[in-house]
Formats: structure tokens, C-alpha cells, sequence
């Protein structure tokens, strides 16, 4: 036998916002609250991926949101394979003395192809004439259609872009509550202050607000993971904190001619097999990749040049931070406080190519917080997106080409480590005999098999 877990992920929470949570601050109060020191870079798919393994980036390889995958030649973000990250995960650990350990992942990431019990993570259908409809990926098979006819179909457009909302969140509670009566192990990620937090800042209305409503929808899954007898971790994966610099690296780099472009139709395209230099951007990190070792110094003294650039680290001070790794970049760039990296690498909006102005997570060759918003600049964005809705429901195909091509919008980021422990990440637990004052995002593993009553031998 072993003790039921919930290990909710409430991203973005931090103890300066936990004072706007009255439920999960009444879980910490009767339980308790440490601080969580993350993982740089402090992006979702780094710190979920150490928190599951208990290794840092350099040995599970979860560099980023995404890198350039140097075998194809192509910058892939936000892949889902659990293959990618290598190592034991908690619950496979787990099995190894309790064979029959069942857990659930309820959209974490790199939830494609793992070896939990049950699985719900977004994937949209792609039509064959190019359209794309919101949905998501289940194990078993027909867990889908049972939660499609129960809570709707999985709301991909409320998930992320323009319209995120709180509906996300709503879905993925409800997709909790059912599977943890079942699992031993339960993961759940509710992505809400993501949003808000980006669009106007940590320290907004909004922002205050959007905690508020978090928490009170998560209270139905912590009712009922109290009634049902599992114990609550709560984490969060990185603070998100005031962002009032954009920092163009791609277009440093290309005007510095290290940086090549290809050109179709007019637009032009990132071409990474003859850039000398390119940037893979992830919020407040970026990958340099450079082709050349000779090249190193001189473009690690461009990117320490650049406005808005704090810390350029090269393979052996990346060592230093846990992220020396071969899909790193071979420099890895942190910014300053109140900075962030773009992708862009156009100099004229007119040869931007067509994805610039949509929500396209797989193409763009870095992370695009803009995608959040309508562009505020264009008085006709919510027409044009309206009438792609009109079009979609016609099962016409349309473009939603409504993103702005700037981050001057952007409030909020994260991705370097917090300045203030009160603007990081933290972790709360229903159990107060497991009592810390401070955990590593690492021992996140081991606190979830202590909790559990699970005792294995080290690796």
C-alpha cells in the first residue's frame, strides 16, 4: 500500500501572490510552505522535467521550452515526446518496489509516449486541408471521448493565445478530479496566471484577480483530495516578474552578419544551417548556437554588448548553473531584470513571414509571449479574428493573423533566477510532518516518494 498524492502545479504562484489564494494559503497554515529554488532556465518544460527525474537540465536535457535540434537542422519548440527527457521519472521510480503503482498526468509536459497509467495533454487535430481544430491526446484511447461527452471538448484555444482564459484551468481540474480516485499519483497543471501575469504584469489588477480565480478552482480538487485521503503538494515552476525591455539578439546577430535568412513568397525565414550565429530566445534565456568554435569569443562579446543582456555563459560557466548540456546552445544568455529575448530576426515587418502574426508554437523559431495578445495597435484584430472563428465554424480554412509583431505589449516574464525569494517559486504540502523551510526543485522527487511511503535504493 501506498499514499495517495496529488501533485498540483499551480504555475506562476509565489508567496507574494499566495496572500491573494485564501484556499491554498489555508493548506500551507495547516500543512506547510518552503521556498523552491528552481532551475535555470525557469521555463515549464526545464523545471517540470527536474522536478519528475530529480536531475538538473544537463542530465535529463530539457535545456528549454525548446532548442535547436542539431540532427535535423530545425528549432523545435515545444515538443511532447516523454523521450526527450531522459532519466527515471517519480512514478516509474515508484514502480521499481511497487509494481502495480498507477499514476496520472493531467497536462504536464512531455506527456506523449510516458509510461503513466493515464494521460491527457493538448493536441489539436491538423485537417488535411489545414485547419486545426482544439483537442487533445488521452491514454487509453477512450478516455477522450468519455471526457469530450462529460466537460466539452479540451478547450486548446482558452489554453494558450489571445483568448486564454480561465476555461483551461476550469477543464483541466474537472479531467483531475475524475482520474484521482484512481491513480496513486496524480499530476495536474493549471496553466491560468500564465496569462494575465504576461499580459499586465505581476503586480496588476488583473494579475490579482487571476490568482483569485485560481483558487478557487482548484478548491473542488483539493475537497476532494482531502476526502479521498491524498496527500497535497502544491509547486509552481518560476515567478513571473515585470517586463519592460525587448531584446532583439537574432537582429544584433544578423546585421552583425552571423545571422542568414532564406526568402519564399516574400517572407523571409530563419536559416539555420548557414547562420554563422542564431539565437534560439526562451523568455528571459536564450540559445546561441554558434558553428563555428572559432567564432565563440567574438560573438559571446557581441551578446555581452547587447543592451539588456546580464550573464553570457560559455560551456564551462554553464556548468555552473546545471545546464551544460550538448542541446544547450554554446552560449546561453541570461537578461537583465525587466528584460526578455525575442525571436525576431526580420528587419522590415513587411518580409516577416505569415506565421509572425499567428499563434504558431511549432514554426516560430523561439518563444512569442506577443502570442497572448490581439494586437492593441490594429483597430480592426478583433474583426479579422471573429471572422476566422466564422470561417473555422464554416469548416472553411482561415488565418488568424491578429498577433502583433512587437513585445512592447508584454508586462510580465520569467526565466532567470528570482532576485527576491517572494517573486519565486514556492511549494506547499497538506502534510505538515514532512515540514521544510527550502527544497530544490530536484528534491521534488523525493518528497513525492517520502510522502508517498515509497523507499527505493539510489541509481
Amino acid at each position: 500500500m501506498t499514499n495517495k498524492i496529488l501533485l498540483l502545479n499551480v504555475v506562476g504562484l509565489t508567496p507574494r501572490l499566495l496572500a491573494h489564494a485564501p484556499r491554498l494559503r489555508t493548506l500551507a497554515a495547516d500543512g506547510w510552505q518552503a521556498q523552491l529554488d528552481t532551475v535555470l532556465p525557469a521555463v515549464t518544460c526545464a523545471a517540470q522535467s527536474t522536478m519528475l527525474t530529480g536531475r538538473p537540465p544537463r542530465e535529463h536535457g530539457i535545456v528549454g521550452n525548446g532548442w535547436y535540434f542539431r540532427d535535423l537542422g530545425e528549432v523545435y519548440l515545444w515538443r511532447q515526446h516523454n523521450r526527450l527527457v531522459r532519466g527515471e521519472k517519480v512514478w516509474e521510480t515508484a514502480r521499481r518496489t511497487h509494481p502495480d503503482y498507477r499514476a496520472a498526468n493531467v497536462c504536464w509536459w512531455y506527456a506523449m509516449g510516458a509510461s503513466t497509467d493515464w494521460t491527457i495533454t493538448p493536441r489539436p487535430v491538423y485537417h488535411a486541408d489545414g485547419r486545426k481544430s482544439p483537442d487533445c491526446y488521452t491514454r487509453p484511447p477512450e478516455l477522450h471521448d468519455e471526457l469530450t461527452e462529460e466537460l466539452g471538448a479540451f478547450p486548446l484555444f482558452n489554453y494558450w493565445g489571445p483568448t486564454a482564459s480561465l476555461r483551461s484551468s476550469e477543464w483541466v481540474v474537472a479531467a483531475s478530479r475524475r482520474l484521482l480516485p484512481e491513480a496513486d499519483l496524480t499530476l495536474a497543471y493549471v496553466p491560468h496566471l500564465d496569462y494575465d501575469l504576461q499580459r499586465y504584469g505581476p503586480d496588476s489588477p488583473q494579475a490579482l484577480a487571476a490568482v483569485r480565480d485560481v483558487d478557487r478552482t482548484v478548491a473542488p480538487l483539493l475537497d476532494d483530495a482531502r476526502a479521498s485521503g491524498a496527500t497535497v503538494v502544491v509547486v509552481s515552476e518560476y515567478g513571473i516578474t515585470p517586463a519592460s525591455r525587448p531584446v532583439d539578439v537574432n537582429r544584433m546577430l544578423r546585421t552583425s552578419g552571423l545571422l542568414e535568412v532564406y526568402t519564399q513568397a516574400g517572407m523571409e525565414y530563419l536559416d539555420p544551417w548557414t547562420s554563422r550565429a542564431f539565437t534560439v530566445a526562451d523568455h528571459q534565456v536564450a540559445h546561441v548556437y554558434v558553428g563555428n568554435p572559432a567564432d565563440v569569443a567574438a560573438v559571446a562579446k557581441l551578446c555581452q554588448d547587447l543592451p539588456g543582456v546580464d550573464l553570457v555563459l560559455d560551456r564551462e560557466a554553464q556548468a555552473d548553473y546545471g545546464i551544460d548540456h550538448e542541446r544547450a546552445g554554446e552560449l546561453v544568455l541570461v537578461a537583465e531584470p525587466g528584460a526578455w529575448f525575442t525571436y525576431y530576426y526580420w528587419l522590415d515587418d513587411a518580409r516577416a513571414p505569415d506565421f509572425a502574426r499567428g499563434v504558431d508554437i511549432h514554426r516560430k523559431p523561439g518563444y512569442d509571449p506577443a502570442e497572448l495578445f490581439l494586437d492593441p495597435a490594429d483597430p480592426t484584430a478583433k474583426a479579422r479574428a471573429l471572422l476566422g472563428l466564422a470561417r473555422k465554424k464554416l469548416g472553411l480554412r482561415y488565418a488568424m493573423n491578429v498577433v502583433p509583431m512587437d513585445g512592447r505589449w508584454v508586462k510580465g516574464t520569467h526565466g532567470r533566477l528570482p532576485e527576491d525569494p517572494k517573486d519565486g517559486p514556492l511549494l506547499l504540502c497538506s502534510d505538515p510532518a514532512a515540514r521544510r523551510d527550502r527544497l530544490a526543485a530536484a528534491d521534488v522527487r523525493n518528497l513525492v516518494l517520502e510522502l508517498a511511503g515509497v523507499t527505493v535504493e539510489a541509481r
